[in-house]
């Protein structure tokens, strides 16, 4: 049986959302597979090793006036309590949120990309890249759903 392990940071609500609506529709079309999620800012650098894919997701944040952060939560996780974390060859998958009102509206996909490469881990398929409110967007969670169903071959 395969499984998806889901690390995420989510303060407004938005992020949650995203990841709720993925694993309602991975229960209905692939049942057999087990979906764990888990707050950044409870897991603990072994945590990413979990499941036969990770799946890390963020929104982009501002922090003193300055864009393009991750989630404080996903931030302090990934920066401070995963450096020393080895998950070489891991396949990882990525949801990003961001707001067309700043310039880096979604550079929390760079950040993702920026610490699974320093890891050597393996980006298994494209992100999930969601602009704006989420709500309402469910169909483009649900599509890409099925492309990260490809990362279980």
């Amino acid at each position: 049986m395969s499984s998806l392990h889901i690390i995420f940071a989510s303060t407004g609500g938005n992020t949650e959302y995203v990841i709720d609506t993925l694993i309602a529709h991975l229960k209905v079309n692939k049942p057999d597979l087990t979906v764990t999620k888990q707050r950044a800012e409870e897991a603990k650098a072994e945590d990413l090793t979990k499941g036969d894919v990770l799946l890390l997701a963020s929104a982009t944040w501002n922090y003193d006036a300055v864009e393009g952060y991750l989630n404080m939560h996903m931030r302090e996780y990934l920066d401070k309590r995963c450096k020393e974390a080895n998950i070489e060859g891991k396949k990882v998958a990525m949801i990003t949120l961001g707001d067309d009102r700043y310039y880096y509206t979604t550079r929390a996909t760079e950040r993702f990309m920026q610490f699974i490469m320093a890891k050597k881990a393996k980006s298994c398929c494209m992100p999930l890249i969601i602009v704006n409110e989420p709500f309402g967007q469910e169909d483009k969670v649900t599509k890409w759903a099925d492309k990260l169903l490809t990362c279980f071959a």
